[in-house]
Parts: C-alpha cells; structure tokens; sequence
C-alpha cells in the first residue's frame, strides 16, 4: 500500500472533524458543506495517485492488474469528477465571501485562495491533457499541482 493512502485518509479523517466541529458552531452550513463536497471529490481523484503508486511497488501481479482495472474505470469520470470538485469549492469560496467578507489578512481566507487558484490550473492542466496534448511534461505538472493542493487543502483546514 502507498503512502499517499495513509495521508489521504488522514486528511480525510482531519477534515471530518473539522466539519464536524464547525457544524456544532456556525449556524449556517451550506458553506461548510460545499466545501467538504469539494474536498471529497478532489480527494477522491487524488487517490487515483495512490492507486498508481500501489501499482508500481506492489510485486503481487493479480493485484496489479486488480487496481489497473479500478483505475481504468474511473478514467472517463476523472476529469468531470474535478471539474465539479472546483465547481463546489468556488461555491464554497463565493458563500463564505458573502457571509463573511473578503478579508485578505486571514489566513483561512489565504489559503484558501491559493488552494481555489491551483485547483483551477489542476483542472485546466487535466483537460488541456485530454483535449491539446498528453506527454510526460503534462503529467508532471497535474502532478505537481495535485501534490501542491494535497498541501493547500491541509493548511487551509489547520488555519
């Protein structure tokens, strides 16, 4: 099993509680919801770099071929999955600035900026993949990307 398996579900597992404990405070949730939405399927795609690091250390054949397939039907919905991630979470970002203000001195607000930017170049570098050109400069780059909103997305729930 990769590493990256472990981290996600610990973010995911930091992320819940976050919901969790913002639900028990705030009254209003739509915002907080859109959020998590968000952070679901972004997270969700994300393991499919898990799946592939799996893939490539694993020595078991059958358990190769087994993520291979896993993987191969997912394929057709990951660039739609990520682009309604990004979706959500301008939803997100567009209600907390209407509930709470554009307040550029918070970091909550910060990096959560940071984070919406680089998932819209994440799901532009993914279709521009698709539509334009796939090479191993491409794939580096959404992976870079990726690897940085992994971090984004985890210094947006600490703040």
């Amino acid at each position: 099993m990769s590493i990256w398996f472990l981290l996600n579900g610990a973010l995911v597992i930091w992320a819940a509680w976050n919901v969790v404990q913002s639900l028990a405070v705030h009254s209003v949730h739509h915002h907080i919801l859109l959020g998590f939405a968000g952070f679901l399927l972004f997270i969700f795609n994300w393991t499919r770099n898990a799946v592939f690091a799996t893939i490539r250390k694993v020595d078991d054949r059958a358990v190769k071929i087994k993520l291979a397939r896993f993987s191969k039907k997912i394929m057709p919905y990951h660039r739609w999955i990520g682009t309604l991630s990004f979706v959500l979470i301008a939803l997100h970002a567009l209600t907390v600035i209407h509930l709470y203000g554009f307040n550029p001195g918070s970091m909550k607000i910060l990096t959560g900026l940071l984070a919406s930017v680089n998932l819209f170049i994440l799901v532009l570098s993914g279709w521009y993949s698709q539509l334009i050109r796939h090479n191993l400069k491409s794939r580096r780059v959404h992976i870079g990307l990726g690897i940085s909103m992994f971090i984004l997305t985890a210094l947006h729930l600490y703040f």
